[in-house]
């Protein structure tokens, strides 16, 4: 017998729709963050200022973690097809997962290229270095509070002002390195900036590398042990065996899973979907395939 339990759970405020609240936000935030990566890319090259140059590859890398949020949004609102059963949310881990190796190839760029100036004393614009890294902390602070009234409609938004305020810190080293060098005339301090940027993005970058890669292997999402969701399915009355159970997540931020629940004898499957769903749910698996099937009819699958 085979019996598919598919559950949804779609949260509705009365009012603003929360979807395209978020997604106006993080186009808002993507707007700002874009324009100030281009002036500190510019305003980098023409001051000579490789920390501010440097600045501006975090900020790419923060507008590549609101073009993901903005992607999840636009496709979390498309429906699945008969081509694509499950939607087409496979693109954004396939985004992310371009986009950290992106910004993780300049950052290991951004330390070669400091590391090579060490000894150099290339003159750097410091009023144009730090108004530019002024207007892009201002930039982000903007950013943050648009972000931050829409953090609790989505997971998405949340990683977004987490990105933000991460790259806040990238234009306080900036500012604080126009400040030394204006001052003392130390420029390796814009080199020392630097390497501190590039301490910030390349852990982050690596680390949505490797979500984006986990959640296109289809491995088991963080935050979840199969042990425990076999064990709690175990323990449903007249489960006797659990077998062929998955768990994945196709967009990274929700969980899946398909299971065998082998029964003892005629029960009812109603009652007893209804408590596997209940469990799976209180586990944080809100969309679930469950097939349950007599003992001895393990013999005729090939179990994956």
């Amino acid at each position: 017998m085979h019996t598919h339990s598919h559950t949804h759970d779609h949260g509705h405020d009365h009012g603003i729709d929360p979807q395209t609240a978020s997604l106006r936000a993080l186009i808002t935030a993507l707007t700002i963050t874009g324009t100030i990566f281009f002036a500190e890319l510019i305003g980098g090259w023409i001051s000579g200022s490789l920390a501010l140059m440097a600045d501006a590859m975090h900020m790419l890398s923060d507008a590549t973690g609101l073009i993901i949020a903005v992607i999840a949004v636009l496709i979390g609102r498309k429906t699945a097809t008969s081509k694509a059963t499950y939607g087409y949310r496979g693109v954004e881990a396939l985004a992310a997962a371009v986009n950290a190796l992106t910004v993780a190839v300049v950052a290991v760029w951004i330390v070669v290229a400091a590391i090579m100036r060490l000894n150099s004393h290339t003159p750097i614009d410091t009023a144009m270095m730090g108004w530019i890294a002024v207007i892009g902390l201002l930039a982000n602070l903007a950013s943050a509070w648009v972000l931050s009234r829409q953090r609790k409609n989505s997971l998405n938004v949340e990683g977004a002002f987490l990105h933000v305020l991460t790259d806040m810190l990238g234009s306080i080293a900036v500012i604080i390195a126009a400040v030394v060098i204006h001052f003392t005339g130390f420029t390796a301090a814009d080199t020392i900036a630097s390497l501190i940027i590039a301490a910030l993005v390349l852990p982050r970058a690596l680390q949505l590398l490797r979500t984006s890669v986990d959640v296109l292997l289809d491995k088991v999402p963080a935050g979840f042990e199969v042990g425990e969701i076999e064990s709690s399915l175990s323990d449903i009355p007249h489960v006797d065996a659990v077998h062929d159970l998955h768990v994945w997540s196709v967009s990274g931020s929700e969980a899946l899973a398909t299971c065998h629940l082998v029964v003892d004898g005629e029960v009812p499957s109603g009652p007893l979907l209804d408590e596997a769903q209940q469990r799976l749910r209180e586990l944080g698996i809100n969309h679930s395939t469950i097939q349950i099937e007599q003992p001895g009819h393990q013999d005729h699958e090939q179990v994956c």
